[in-house]
């Protein structure tokens, strides 16, 4: 099997830990946990509805997010903002679970 190169920095110890403190992973980390390559990891923080905030994106929200999109959840997801702005937002409507509440409590 070949390797990523893109992905050949990143160790796979590394992004378990984030994954177990609930860390974001930025795209790298993300398709390396993941087990998909870069350029699809790319292709799924650009996707609609994909749980990603500035660049970044929490394991818990992408496990939310593919259960929904598998028809394995009951709520539906609430809808996202085209595009955040550099200031913190006022209302945490539509952000992912995890950035919501890290907003909530800043």
């Amino acid at each position: 099997m070949s390797r990523d190169i893109q992905l050949q920095s990143v160790k796979l110890d590394d992004v378990l830990e984030k994954r177990r403190l609930d860390q974001a992973l930025n795209a790298k980390e993300f398709a390396v946990l993941a087990g998909i390559s870069y350029s699809t990891a790319r292709e799924w923080f650009r996707a609609p509805g994909f749980p990603v905030v500035r660049s970044v994106v929490f394991w818990a929200d992408f496990v939310e997010w593919r259960r929904t999109e598998n028809g394995l959840s009951a709520g539906k997801p609430e809808p996202r903002p085209k595009s955040p702005s550099p200031v913190a937002p006022t209302t945490t409507v539509g952000w992912p679970a995890k950035a919501a509440r890290i907003l909530a409590e800043a």
